[in-house]
């Protein structure tokens, strides 16, 4: 028996995940999950980005999502806005929707 380059190994087991390989996945990404909060501009500042004050009083910075710039969707002082935040970094944010 000869072996093909290109495809699967000896056994024909490459590219086949166990369930506890996808669990572990999952759980990343569950861990990973972005944080979703509202909040108002507070100033516009160069290169699409904003001050944003969230309702517990914090300044974040944010910038504007793809979908939002590809629809030239217009912020301006004072609008409320739905914010994405990473767990690890809530000091910055990405504008995802204008309420």
């Amino acid at each position: 028996m000869r072996a093909i380059a290109g495809r699967s190994g000896i056994d024909g087991t490459a590219g086949v995940q166990t369930s506890a390989a996808l669990f572990a996945k999952s759980n990343i990404v569950n861990a990973e999950k972005a944080i979703e909060l509202e909040g108002t501009i507070m100033s516009v500042l160069p290169g699409t980005m904003f001050r944003v004050a969230l309702a517990n009083d914090h300044l974040v910075l944010a910038h504007i999502s793809g979908k939002m710039r590809k629809r030239f969707i217009r912020l301006t002082i004072g609008d409320r806005v739905k914010m994405q935040m990473s767990p690890y970094d809530t000091a910055k944010g990405r504008i995802v929707y204008r309420l």
